[in-house]
């Protein structure tokens, strides 16, 4: 698990998008370090197999929700729930996210709206909701997943690429922000993983041309960065080299290199 995980034994976290992928590597690695958790997503089914596993593996204590957080209520469900329980929540993890494939002007409009609620709002909800208590505290940890989709704009996945730079732009302000409260704010930006996002948001397989990191590695990273304090952290050497190369490209060159890569076939 790493000893970073272990930083959070005994206390407890949220985990949003805690089914699969990134949020599920995130809930067994704290869960592993002796956290409890509040484990919420939309499939309740696959949130009580992960609380069976992990109570039986670790022994940690396991709250689950499910909640869609395309529904710009359930950041107050999420809240209420833990306050309902008399839970101190020392970590907050804004794992959820969705994204979308393809030309924008042929794309489902609601499906952009909902990555916009999903990806910024909701995420900007649900800290401005815990964020006070840990401020009153002096303590608090909270993780919020971007994307090396953040460093440039992305070609056919315009509205995906454009909310991970608002997730990592407001983690880094946060972070300045509330330091000195005794309050640590990381983005965690992953390049092509192995989870089931890029076929929920209908992105060819070839496109990652075999660079997925496994969700571990990546969740490793994301809590390893927090507990040391850093604002942000790009997961894995050739996405640091890549987001390096971009910082000096002219923007506009960067982009048009990535329509290239990212244009549909046909």
């Amino acid at each position: 698990m790493g000893a970073h995980a272990g930083h959070w034994r005994g206390k407890w976290a949220v985990v949003t998008g805690a089914s699969s992928g990134i949020g599920e590597a995130l809930a067994e690695q704290l869960a592993a370090g002796g956290t409890h958790l509040v484990l919420t997503a939309r499939r309740r089914a696959r949130l009580l197999e992960l609380r069976k596993r992990l109570r039986g593996a670790h022994g940690t204590r396991v709250e689950v929700l499910a909640a869609d957080l395309a529904q710009p209520d359930a950041p107050d469900r999420i809240f209420d729930f833990t306050r309902r329980r008399a839970i101190t929540v020392d970590l907050l993890v804004n794992n959820a996210g969705v994204g979308s494939y393809g030309e924008f002007r042929a794309s489902d409009a609601a499906r952009e709206l909902e990555i916009v609620q999903v990806n910024c709002a909701a995420m900007v909800h649900l800290t401005r909701l815990y964020l006070p208590g840990m401020v009153e505290r002096g303590a608090g940890d909270i993780l919020i997943v971007a994307s090396t989709g953040a460093w440039q704009g992305l070609p056919y996945m315009a509205t995906y690429g454009a909310s991970k730079a608002f997730d990592l732009l407001f983690a880094e302000a946060l972070a300045e922000e509330v330091g000195r409260h005794g309050v640590r704010v990381c983005a965690l930006c992953p390049g092509p993983t192995a989870t089931e996002f890029q076929q929920a948001a209908g992105i060819p397989r070839g496109l990652a041309m075999g660079l997925e990191e496994p969700a571990a590695k990546v969740a490793r990273a994301g809590l390893q960065a927090l507990a040391a304090g850093e604002h942000s952290v790009i997961s894995g050497f050739v996405n640091q080299v890549g987001a390096g190369i971009q910082r000096v490209l002219p923007r506009r060159f960067a982009t048009a290199a990535l329509e290239t890569l990212l244009r549909p076939p046909g």
